[in-house]
């Protein structure tokens, strides 16, 4: 999976870009592949998890197990523009953990939204489809399991195992940017929906306006907290369109990991509420692994109507 962080080096006048794993800069082979599932049209691509890969899930994702990529030495640096977010973790955002095979254990960043069903939670799109490898086989994407209120190993509100996933059928795959959102229905855990017991971010696809203050969270895989920790960054983003794609940009520095976080207007900080406009998707990064700039694919009826389908996931 990728934060579809790009590494530039230069050579001479060559710009080399090399597409970074979510976690540690683990490089991928898939950059340019287009998954076959996220194939053209408007309607979602939908992934069901059975009741036992579920329960194996919740059996692979132990409290050591989340905790494993602190003080790894090869972690990007600690952000200075992204801070640690002080307090209660804001409703409904969580840690999002996954493995993917062929590959490694990985996480993202999800924020639970309203739904008729109380059990959906909004996250990037290359979160949850692995693409495919470099001999075009493709890469299965389990273990998956949703944390709200994530912080330092403490999951307050239990884990969460996720019953069914998400994309637009317009998503081209983890090399895309494009419509780079997903959903996740979540079961309930001790009878609880995690609308009800973590709260909820409201959502909006209506047009915004650029520049726009953003509040921006998301659990970067860093030298700063190594996921374990919340980090947020409060700055404008501004949408830059061409024929193609319209994206958001800003020059937030959070590492991979954070991938799926929200990107916010009207936050407040006393009430931990605000509206999301777009989620994280890419990052450019230096040759020190420092993050130079974040985007976000802007919203689009496909995404819309992914998210009006949810709640029936």
């Amino acid at each position: 999976m990728d934060f579809d962080t790009i590494k530039v080096r230069r050579f001479g006048a060559v710009l080399v870009a090399v597409v970074l794993a979510v976690l540690f800069a683990v490089v991928l082979a898939m950059a340019g592949v287009v998954s076959p599932a996220a194939a053209a049209g408007a309607d979602p691509v939908v992934t069901r998890v059975s009741a036992a890969d579920r329960a194996a899930a919740l059996a692979h994702w132990t409290p050591e197990r989340m905790r494993q990529w602190v003080g790894e030495p090869e972690l990007p640096p600690a952000e200075k523009i992204g801070k640690p977010w002080e307090g209660r973790v804001p409703a409904g955002v969580g840690r999002l953990f996954f493995t993917s095979v062929p590959g490694a254990d990985q996480s993202c960043t999800a924020t639970v939204v309203p739904s008729s069903s109380k059990d959906v939670a909004f996250t990037a799109g290359h979160c949850v489809d692995g693409g495919l490898d470099r001999y075009d086989q493709p890469i299965k994407i389990v273990n998956v399991v949703f944390v709200p209120g994530y912080d330092r190993g403490k999951a307050p509100y239990g884990v969460f195992p996720v019953r069914a996933f998400a994309w637009p059928g317009t998503y081209r795959g983890p090399s895309s940017s494009e419509d780079d959102d997903a959903v996740l229905a979540l079961d309930p855990v001790g009878g609880r929906h995690v609308a009800d017991v973590a709260g909820t971010q409201e959502i909006s696809f209506g047009k915004i306006p650029s520049p726009v203050n953003t509040t921006m969270f998301g659990y970067p895989v860093s030298k700063l907290a190594g996921g374990e920790a919340l980090v947020s960054c409060a700055r404008p983003a501004t949408l830059v369109a061409d024929s193609v794609r319209s994206s958001w940009k800003t020059d937030c520095d959070l590492a991979g990991g954070s991938s799926g976080g929200p990107w916010m207007t009207g936050f407040d900080p006393a009430t931990g509420k605000g509206t999301i406009f777009s989620v994280t998707s890419k990052g450019t990064m230096n040759e020190d692994l420092v993050t130079l700039d974040m985007w976000s694919a802007a919203f689009t009826d496909p995404v819309r109507k992914m998210y009006e389908q949810a709640g029936k996931l």
